[in-house]
């Protein structure tokens, strides 16, 4: 017998990673060729979006694949096995994780355009940042296709390592190195924390396969499984901190204040896509059977993230740090359809993509006011921007309003759509508790618009935002918009994203 006959190679699949393949090459092309030709930021910034739009492409195509996976027959079942679970089944291709793609790389795209402004502002160091945007969605999107929980812990620390240096990126204001620091120390301590858990999960199922361990415990009954629900416990309690979620939530306003405005919203936005994506694959893949466990857990988690999210947010003068505490409500607005397990799985994907939008959005237009390598935006800022900058305070009402979840707006589709996936559950009571942190928030909400539209100017002119950042700006506004008014095509688009 050869060695080859004895080492059996695992099935490779290249159109399952084709996006994370584009995005890593795209990210070390345009650190290679800034050393070497020294090309226009301009340039750089058009091949960056071009590396995006390839990879949207491929996400497109691996669409296709999966509508056509899900016709196969019987007969057909090996080939539906060798493209669905490439890699010895470490990678998935399945309607959950091109959703997840197709989020991520929209998410990226905005973030480009809206905080192009900081890029130019990095002048030499451009193209590292373009380079750490491209990374961090790389990582991210492996989380959202992962099978392994080793593949996810990668993922995680790809995504996470390029946001840390990302924050800190301007070396400029010591504000900036703090919320470096500190997202680095507290992001290490939570990444410690889900590491552990998967070691206790794979103690108690002896596999670190997702679709492994749904199998073992499906096929055995565990009269002690304290181990692996410590396990669960504490790999929820990891990616509640990528969320943002109480009490894990600590980092996040201070992070969002102190980051250069430019990239702020890019950050909140993909650290949420990735850590939802992966709860979504770890809790409905490996233990659907568990629900009755962790869902009382993450129920907990909500309630508390919405209060208190809701409740700091009111007395905050600070923009950004009212957006942080917004995200830890958020957070726990999504995280009530998690608790609905599978079934909720359509309206979470909802909810991620059209919040992600608007909280890219918004942190635009802060970058926009009070600058993209700045820190802090005072609401003083704010006050009479209708009348210094009618676009920005146009659009910045939209997505705000949006947030509240007003109606004929996305966020009240996606509101209503996690609400009643979790009382359809038997959570009444946690729907009653995201109804009143909703009615809070809305509060916070109309104190900006308020400042905007019927107070005095206190700062001067704003700067016009480029076309870029418009572009963004607008087409943020509109999603916001259209889809509150027409969201059939996109919830039947994630209606159709359930984890294999």
């Amino acid at each position: 017998m050869t060695f080859a006959q004895v080492l059996t190679p695992p099935s490779v699949g290249w159109i399952a990673i084709a996006p994370e393949i584009v995005l890593g090459v795209g990210a070390a092309l345009i650190l290679l060729f800034d050393v070497q030709y020294k090309p226009k930021r301009t340039h750089l910034g058009l091949a960056t979006a071009a590396i995006v739009a390839t990879a949207f492409a491929f996400a497109i195509v691996q669409y296709d694949r999966v509508q056509t996976l899900s016709q196969a027959t019987a007969d057909q079942a090996a080939d539906f096995v060798a493209t669905a679970f490439p890699f010895d089944a470490m990678i998935v291709l399945d309607a959950n994780a091109v959703f997840g793609r197709f989020a991520m790389l929209l998410v990226t795209g905005l973030g480009l355009a809206a905080g192009w402004r900081l890029f130019e502002r990095l002048g030499a160091r451009a193209a590292e940042g373009l380079a750490l945007m491209l990374l961090s969605a790389t990582g991210f999107m492996f989380m959202a296709s992962s099978t392994h929980l080793m593949m996810v812990f990668l993922g995680l620390e790809v995504g996470s390592i390029a946001l840390y240096v990302l924050a800190g990126i301007t070396r400029e204001r010591t504000e900036s190195d703090e919320a470096a620091i500190k997202y680095f120390l507290l992001g290490s301590v939570a990444s410690a924390v889900f590491i552990y858990g998967v070691a206790l999960t794979y103690a108690g199922s002896g596999s670190m396969n997702l679709l492994e361990i749904q199998g073992v415990l499906a096929r055995n009954i565990f009269t002690r499984p304290a181990v692996l629900l410590i396990g669960i416990a504490l790999m929820v309690v990891g990616m509640g901190f990528k969320v943002s979620a109480a009490p894990f939530h600590s980092w996040a306003p201070d992070v969002y204040q102190g980051a250069p405005g430019g990239i702020v919203g890019y950050m909140a936005a993909a650290a949420k896509i990735g850590g939802f994506a992966a709860l979504i694959r770890i809790l409905f893949t490996a233990f659907p059977d568990f629900i009755s466990t962790w869902g009382p857990l993450v129920a907990g988690i909500a309630a508390l993230s919405m209060l208190l999210g809701s409740t700091v947010a009111l007395v905050q003068d600070d923009i950004r740090r009212m957006l942080g505490y917004s995200g830890v409500a958020h957070a726990g607005f999504i995280l009530t359809g998690v608790v609905a397990g599978g079934a909720g799985t359509g309206e979470v994907w909802f909810y991620l993509g059209v919040y992600t939008v608007q909280l890219v959005g918004a942190f635009g237009v802060v970058a926009a006011v009070t600058g993209a390598a700045t820190s802090g935006a005072g609401i003083d800022a704010f006050r009479g921007l209708s009348k210094r900058a009618p676009f920005l305070a146009a659009t910045f009402t939209v997505l705000l309003l949006g947030m509240a979840g007003l109606p004929l707006t996305s966020g009240f589709v996606a509101k209503f759509g996690v609400f009643t996936e979790a009382w359809q559950a038997g959570y009444e009571w946690l729907v009653i508790v995201a109804v009143l942190a909703s009615v809070i928030a809305f509060f916070f909400y109309l104190r900006v618009i308020v400042a905007m539209y019927m107070e005095e100017p206190v700062d001067e002119a704003v700067a016009p935002p480029g076309i870029s950042v418009r572009a963004s700006l607008a087409l943020a506004s509109l999603i916001t918009i259209v889809i509150g008014i027409v969201p059939g095509p996109l919830l039947s688009l994630a209606g159709e994203a359930s984890p294999l």
